[in-house]
């Protein structure tokens, strides 16, 4: 082996197609290890947590259960709503936040244990099993290969009759033991191509794993998100007094609908006389802005708090909202957020 390092010895070559099977195995291994840590790295972030499994593993022992992030954030937040009381609406919401977010963290232990069954156990199994195995055939082929070497170099250097028939006994044994190892050697390799087709369905199995785990995030955030715009959270604070400034959570107009039914008898008052006045005449009037608005869509008007615009109705148009005009900008602006002066 060294004389051949040193290119003093000649090398018996292996075929091209054991070449290219030697090749894709290399390189299945070093991609399958890259995807598996990976994706070890994707289910769980933390790496004091992937270390202490791994440790719990090699152990043989059951790692301890512990809270994930978003469960450790939904009872957080169920025990803030609590302690501010479930009756207030910032207490209401944060429960209700609290409970999607521990929900979302079974959906994620789910996926992490659904992940690990179907798609990362047969990543490892190959890198733990299959290919230690082709590993060991591997060199098994390269002392076979480096003893066959040996026995032509004895044959060249053999002078005497007796020692030339000995040597050329020895490289047909040789030769033999080289032949049968590479066979088995390339019937290994070749089961790669099988190691790819598993792990293609592996891979569907991963993708399905996380499409559901997506789409049960999806409804959850959807159920909660109707579930805040079904209560009022606008000028409601824990102490049952109107708050400065509204919580602006989805500025859709059947939330701001749902919002304004709520407002305080003060700003009815507004709304139910200057808005109806306005909405009834075909004039325009000004407008402070008491919060700030951020438009949804084109066909809506940005605000910032204490500026004046110039306000109009438009027959036909949603009660809630009103035609709003800063210069030559001009776009719907929702009533709550206004105050008609005179």
């Amino acid at each position: 082996f060294t004389e051949e390092k040193l290119g003093q010895a000649e090398k018996t070559e292996l075929d091209a197609h054991l070449e290219n099977l030697l090749s894709k195995a290399e390189c299945t291994k070093l991609w399958t290890e890259k995807i598996m840590k990976q994706t070890e790295v994707l289910l769980q972030p933390n790496p004091n947590a992937r270390i202490e499994e791994f440790v719990y593993e090699k152990l043989d022992r059951k790692a301890p259960s512990r809270m994930n992030n978003p469960e450790l954030l939904g009872q957080y937040m169920i025990d803030a709503g609590n302690e501010f009381g479930p009756g207030t609406a910032y207490g209401n919401a944060l429960i209700k936040c609290g409970e999607t977010q521990k929900r979302i963290g079974t959906a994620d232990r789910e996926l992490i244990q659904t992940s690990a069954i179907n798609f990362l156990t047969p990543l490892r199994n190959f890198i733990e099993g299959d290919y230690k195995t082709i590993t060991k055939e591997r060199k098994l082929l390269q002392n076979k290969r480096l003893d066959l070497d040996a026995a032509k170099t004895r044959l060249k250097k053999a002078k005497v009759a007796e020692a030339r028939a000995a040597s050329e006994q020895e490289v047909r044994i040789t030769q033999s033991e080289f032949d049968r190892q590479a066979e088995i050697t390339r019937l290994l390799l070749e089961g790669i191509s099988s190691t790819h087709a598993h792990h293609l369905r592996c891979l569907n199995d991963f993708v399905e794993a996380q499409m559901t785990y997506y789409a049960q995030c999806y409804q959850y955030m959807l159920d909660l998100q109707k579930q805040l715009g079904s209560f009022p959270s606008t000028f409601l604070s824990n102490n049952n007094q109107s708050s400065s400034a509204p919580v602006q959570s989805v500025s859709s107009p059947s939330v701001l609908a749902s919002a304004s039914a709520s407002l305080p008898s003060v700003s009815n008052s507004i709304v139910t006389s200057g808005i109806s006045e306005l909405k009834s005449s075909s004039g325009n009037r000004k407008a402070r802005v008491l919060y700030d608005y951020d438009a949804a869509n084109s066909s809506e008007l940005s605000l910032l708090a204490d500026e004046v615009i110039t306000v109009y109705s438009i027959p036909g148009m949603d009660s809630d909202w009103l035609m709003g005009e800063r210069g030559n900008q001009k776009g719907k602006v929702p009533i709550t957020y206004l105050e008609l002066l005179n």
